[in-house]
C-alpha cells in the first residue's frame, strides 16, 4: 500500500520495550501501517524527519476538567491546543451536572447530548468524558451511557457529601450546588449504589467488563470542615501550607479505606483512586490493595503534585483539591512511582483564570488561599515534567510511556491508543530529550494566563504531535484545524 506519511530518523519508545529503537513509522489512513528499520521514502506521499528525537506514543491525559470554569465551547479550543503542545492526543475530561460546567441539572439523556454537540468541532485532540452520577436517576442511566454513548468510566466526589467545590456547605447549599431534588442525598449510600450499578454492568457486558470502572476523589467532608475551622481559627498558617493543613492527608487515607470497603462490599472490582497526594494517601491505597487483593485498584498522581510542594512561590495559583503537599510527600510519591506502585500520571488540568484566583475585595492580596478557586492547568507540561524529573531520578523512557500512554488507555477503554504498534492509531509525539526550557505561561496555548510552574526549568521538550497521522503541533505552533474526534469507549482492539 502507498503510505500517507513515513516518520524517519527517530528513536521509538514503546511502553513494553527496553529503551528506544531505531525504527521508521509508516502511516496509512490514520493508523500505524508499518514499523520497520528502514522504510523507503518512495513508499510514502510525505516524509517527516524526526531529527533523531524520541518518539513516544501520544499521551492519554486521563484526568482533565475542560469546561469547568469557562464555556465548554471556548475551553475545548484553547485547552485542547494546550494539550497538543504537551504531546497529549487523547483528553478525557471529568464532567457532571450541577453548578459549574453547563450549570444545569436534569437527566444525562438530555444533558450529555448537549455536551457532545458543543464539543463537536472544538477539540484539537481526540476527547472522551468520564461522567459523575449525581442524582439517583443518573445511576439508572449508567447503562444507557455505556451502550449508547460509550461512557465506561464513572466518578464519585466523596467530599461533596458535606462540602462544596470550594468550601463548607450545608444541606440546602449542597442541593443547590449539585442541582438535585429535595429528597436526594449525595452521600456514602449513593456512592455504594453507583458501585453496585457498575458491578451489574460488568456482569451484564463481560466483553467490556475490564474497561468499566469507578473513579473516586477521596477526601472526607467531615474532616475538611473540622480542620478548615481549626486552621482558620489558629491563624498560624497561610497560603498552600494552610490549605494542606485544612484538608489533611489523613482525610484522603480514611476516604480511601471507605471507598475500598465499598468496592469489596459491592464486588465492584475496577476502582481508580484519583490524584493521590501524600505518603498517607498512598500508604492507605497500598494497604487496601493487600486487604482486598481481588480488587483491581489503579493509583493516580498528577504532574502538579509531582513538581510542586506547599512552599512553591506559586502560592494561591497552585490551590487545588486535594492540596499541594510537603516536599517530603512529593519525594515519597516519586519513590512509589519509580517502584511501580503508581499506575499513571495525569494533569488534572482545570483552566482557572487569574480573576478566579484573586480576592476581589483585596486585589493586592495574592495569597488569600480561602477565596481562590481550586484548580489550574498543566496538560502542556505533562510529558516534559515527567521526563525532566523522571530522567534525573533514573526512570526509563518505557516506564514513562506506560504512565502517560498505555496504562490510562487500557483502563479507560482506548484499546487502539497508548502504544506504537501496527494497527493502532498513529498518535505520536516527538520529544527532544536534550532541549531545556523555562516554563512561561505566555508561551502556552491555554487561556489561563499564568501557570504555577512559571520559571521552572525542564529538560525534554515536545517538538511535534501527530493525531491519527496528522500533524497538529510543530515547533511551537498549533497547526491545521480542529481534528479531534469523540472517543466512544471501549474501542476495538487492533487485530
Amino acid at each position: 500500500m502507498s503510505l500517507d506519511l513515513v516518520i524517519k530518523n527517530v528513536r521509538v519508545v514503546r511502553p513494553d520495550g527496553d529503551g528506544s529503537e531505531d525504527l521508521d513509522i509508516g502511516i496509512h489512513d490514520g493508523k500505524i501501517a508499518r514499523l520497520e528499520a528502514n522504510i523507503s521514502p518512495d513508499d510514502a506521499n510525505a516524509v517527516h524527519d524526526g531529527e533523531g528525537r524520541l518518539l513516544f506514543p501520544g499521551l492519554v491525559d486521563g484526568h482533565m476538567h475542560v469546561g469547568i470554569y469557562s464555556p465548554l465551547a471556548d475551553d475545548a479550543v484553547t485547552e485542547s491546543k494546550a494539550a497538543a503542545m504537551g504531546g497529549v492526543t487523547s483528553a478525557i475530561t471529568y464532567f457532571r451536572t450541577g453548578q459549574y460546567y453547563l450549570n444545569k441539572g436534569g437527566s444525562y439523556e438530555d444533558f450529555y447530548p448537549e455536551v457532545l454537540q458543543i464539543s463537536n468541532g472544538n477539540y484539537w485532540v481526540d476527547y472522551a468524558y468520564h461522567l459523575a452520577p449525581i442524582s439517583s436517576s443518573h445511576i439508572d442511566e449508567m447503562e444507557s451511557l455505556l451502550t449508547n454513548h460509550g461512557v465506561c468510566s464513572f466518578k464519585i466526589f466523596m467530599f461533596y457529601g458535606g462540602y462544596g467545590l470550594h468550601g463548607k456547605t450545608d444541606k440546602d447549599a449542597q442541593k443547590q450546588f449539585l442541582m438535585i431534588g429535595e429528597d436526594e442525598s449525595y452521600d456514602i449510600a449513593h456512592f455504594e449504589f453507583i458501585m453496585r450499578s457498575a458491578q451489574k454492568l460488568m456482569k451484564k457486558y463481560p466483553q467490556m467488563a475490564d474497561q468499566i470502572s469507578v473513579s473516586l476523589h477521596c477526601e472526607l467532608a467531615d474532616i475538611l470542615n473540622a480542620y478548615t475551622k481549626l486552621v482558620q481559627k489558629e491563624g498560624k498558617l497561610s497560603g498552600l501550607r494552610a490549605y494542606s493543613a485544612a484538608r489533611p492527608p489523613h482525610s484522603e487515607g480514611l476516604a480511601i479505606w471507605i471507598a475500598s470497603y465499598l468496592a469489596y462490599e459491592t464486588d465492584c472490582v475496577n476502582i481508580n483512586l484519583l490524584h493521590l497526594t501524600s505518603r498517607k494517601a498512598v500508604e492507605a491505597a497500598l494497604m487496601m490493595q493487600k486487604v482486598f487483593p481481588h480488587i483491581n485498584f489503579r493509583r493516580e498522581v498528577t504532574i502538579g503534585h509531582m513538581l510542586l510542594d506547599y512552599d512553591a512561590p506559586a502560592a494561591c495559583h497552585a490551590k487545588v483539591n486535594p492540596p499541594i503537599r510537603s516536599r517530603e510527600d512529593v519525594e515519597f510519591l516519586w519513590e512509589k512511582l519509580l517502584e511501580g506502585e503508581i499506575d499513571w500520571v495525569v494533569s488534572d488540568h482545570a483552566c482557572c483564570s487569574e480573576e478566579l484566583k484573586t480576592d476581589n475585595q483585596n486585589p493586592k492580596d495574592d495569597d488569600n488561599i480561602w477565596v481562590s478557586k481550586s484548580g489550574f492547568g498543566g496538560t502542556e507540561y505533562l510529558l516534559s515534567g515527567l521526563f525532566s524529573e523522571g530522567s534525573r531520578r533514573g526512570m526509563t523512557v518505557n516506564h514513562m510511556a506506560r504512565l502517560v500512554s498505555k496504562n490510562p488507555a487500557e483502563r479507560y477503554g482506548l484499546l487502539n491508543k497508548g502504544d506504537i504498534k501496527v494497527g493502532y492509531d498513529a498518535d505520536l509525539v516527538l520529544l527532544d530529550p536534550d532541549e531545556s526550557f523555562v516554563v512561561r505561561a505566555a508561551e502556552s496555548e491555554s487561556s489561563q494566563g499564568y501557570t504555577p510552574f512559571e520559571g521552572m526549568e525542564l529538560t525534554g521538550r515536545v517538538k511535534s504531535t501527530f493525531l491519527r497521522g496528522q500533524l497538529v503541533y510543530d515547533n511551537g505552533d498549533v497547526v491545521g484545524s480542529a481534528q479531534g474526534q469523540y472517543l466512544s469507549r471501549p474501542s476495538q482492539r487492533p487485530a
